[in-house]
């Protein structure tokens, strides 16, 4: 016990925690546009065991190191590209993403005139975390492959794993909340979710996009558009009163 509580392990924590919460970022904003989509009363209970996935497949991860770790053996090649396990697991996820962020930028944009009243059944929480549950996979992957990189211990990483989703599920609330109430910060999660996608495609051909450019600009364009809003909130509160 405390052989684990030494300096070095102690900073690989924090370092570890602060990279899951980063990469848990796109975890976050997939669940928020799902829940988004349930009835008003699941959706908390959808983001919390949504995010009890996330922890159960990073830790499943960890603890199924060395088949993860094999995962980077090439299996065959296709067009002079040596495809492994984990390229596998990037490209479908990445198409996945893709495919999801695609429809549901084009219903937000084509079919919002249709009333939510016209019969369809609201979104099915079982389906809702089994999009999760395969999301998550994706997700976990890369973050445990980065874990294993940057410690050799597996209680620090768990314990990394466990803090970090405990910081998202105390901030997802907020988030899904947020992101619900503001139409165009949605079609930007959807956005960052369709980059994301592209980046694990262009990952599995091993041909990587660091993260860093993705993230600052979905992080510029979210300014752009929170100064707009806060623009629009100004124009009306100074607007002068309708006349009768």
């Amino acid at each position: 016990m405390f052989d684990l509580l030494t300096t070095q392990n102690l900073i690989a924590l924090i370092t570890l925690t602060s990279l899951e919460v980063v990469l848990g970022i796109d975890n976050v904003i997939f669940i928020a546009i799902l829940a988004a989509k349930l009835p008003e009363k699941q959706r908390d209970f959808a983001r919390q065991v949504g995010l009890g996935l996330a922890v159960l497949s990073r830790v499943g991860l960890l603890l199924c190191l060395g088949w993860v770790m094999r995962l980077k053996d090439p299996l065959f090649t296709l067009l002079h590209h040596e495809f492994t396990g984990k390229d596998l697991v990037l490209l479908f996820g990445g198409l996945f993403l893709i495919a999801k962020a695609t429809y549901e930028i084009h219903h937000k944009v084509e079919a919002h005139h249709v009333r939510e009243d016209t019969g369809r059944a609201p979104a099915s929480l079982l389906w809702m975390l089994l999009q999760v549950m395969a999301i998550d996979v994706v997700f976990s992957l890369d973050s445990v492959i980065t874990a294993v990189g940057m410690s050799q211990s597996i209680p620090i990483m768990i314990a990394a794993i466990l803090i970090s989703v405990a910081i998202m599920l105390a901030f997802s609330g907020a988030v899904v909340r947020f992101v619900d109430q503001h139409p165009g910060i949605k079609l930007l999660a959807l956005s960052f979710l369709l980059l994301i996608g592209v980046l694990l495609v262009a990952e599995s051909f091993h041909h990587p996009i660091p993260k860093g450019y993705i993230y600052f600009a979905m992080a510029f364009s979210l300014g752009i558009e929170l100064l707009q809003m806060r623009a629009e909130h100004n124009e009306r509160k100074h607007a002068p009163p309708a006349s009768p």
